[in-house]
């Protein structure tokens, strides 16, 4: 069902009051941040007023490196731009998120990586008839998805639920504002460039669910799952995926990143080591914990930042992690 929501309804200048509502949270001490909010209201207006009347050009992306846990090269675009960004995630996610699959939880409220554990937990068991016969598990990844998305294929798969020329144009400007290679890319770093992931790949989610018959399968990001009493699924599915993915989305499976594995040996997935009866947090995860914490021991936000990292541990049979890291905290406060 096409949306009837106008480009008029999209860009009024309540709904940008609310983007930029959404946007500044926990951001107002960044320099550009700051900037545009020294000037807010008059800000706002000139981007209504270029949205508006269609002279609205996206800018440049600043672009630096994280290691989180891996080395990620993200893109930041300016102020005025991610306010337009938080616009079209808001109006995007009311039209496609019903269209996901139930097992799709990057990015989703009421969803994540926590929940996504439990489901292969829930799944593990009721494949293996409560541990009693052999579940296999293939994991899959995709070989660079974010540099990998079509511009083309993407603006198409948007087009089949939004049928308002200007908001289709307004869309593909901000998509074709970053190019890894030509017509090719979303940057790390846009809030619009999760939803567009989510309707790039509900494709390879449908088929999996409705083409292959596959009933226990789970997506985080590009990262995904697929469990069976059968060790062929391998041989039989990976080959069948990768003309899917290389025909329908010019994607490549990550060859080096495909593993079948039987669910007792247990299984690596969102930093979490998935076993029967229980949880671990995987050894990479700990050391990161550690040195985050550690790095922010001194910051104002320390307390705010301990809690989640124990919050992430307690998803996790972790007691004995989790008591020595509070000591060893006690021990450089004490000092």
């Amino acid at each position: 069902m096409m949306s009837t929501y106008s480009y008029k309804d999209l860009i009024g200048i309540d709904n940008i009051f609310q983007a930029w509502d959404e946007f500044k949270k926990g951001k107002l001490k960044k320099k550009d941040v700051m900037e545009f909010y020294r000037n807010l209201e008059d800000n706002l207006f000139e981007l209504h007023r270029k949205l508006k009347n269609k002279t609205y050009r996206h800018g440049s992306y600043e672009d630096f490196y994280v290691n989180d846990p891996k080395r990620r090269h993200i893109h930041k675009a300016k102020a005025s731009d991610r306010i337009v960004h938080h616009l079209l995630y808001k109006y995007l996610y009311r039209i496609f998120d019903k269209t996901f699959i139930h097992d799709s939880y990057s990015c989703r409220l009421d969803k994540g990586t926590h929940k996504a554990v439990k489901r292969l937990a829930k799944f593990a068991r009721k494949v293996s008839k409560n541990y009693t016969i052999d579940c296999w598990v293939l994991k899959c990844d995709i070989k660079k998805f974010f540099a990998s998305v079509d511009h083309k294929i993407l603006l198409s798969l948007l087009s089949e639920k939004i049928n308002d020329k200007d908001i289709l144009e307004l869309l593909e400007h901000v998509i074709t504002s970053y190019n890894e290679e030509e017509g090719k890319g979303i940057p790390l770093g846009n809030l619009t460039s999760q939803i567009f992931a989510n309707i790039y790949l509900n494709e390879l989610d449908q088929f999996i669910k409705h083409k292959l018959k596959m009933k226990y399968y789970i997506r985080y990001a590009d990262d995904f799952i697929i469990l069976d009493t059968r060790k062929y699924i391998y041989c039989r599915y990976t080959s069948i995926l990768a003309v899917f993915l290389k025909d329908n989305l010019k994607l490549e499976l990550h060859q080096k990143k495909i593993i079948l594995k039987r669910f007792s040996w247990g299984i690596d997935f969102l930093g979490y080591i998935v076993l029967p009866h229980y949880f671990l947090v995987r050894t990479k995860t700990k050391k990161r914990v550690i040195r985050k914490i550690k790095s922010k021991i001194n910051s104002e936000n320390f307390r705010q930042s301990f809690n989640s990292y124990l919050g992430h541990l307690s998803h996790a049979d972790s007691y004995k992690f989790t008591n020595d890291l509070k000591n060893q905290i006690w021990l450089l406060f004490s000092k």
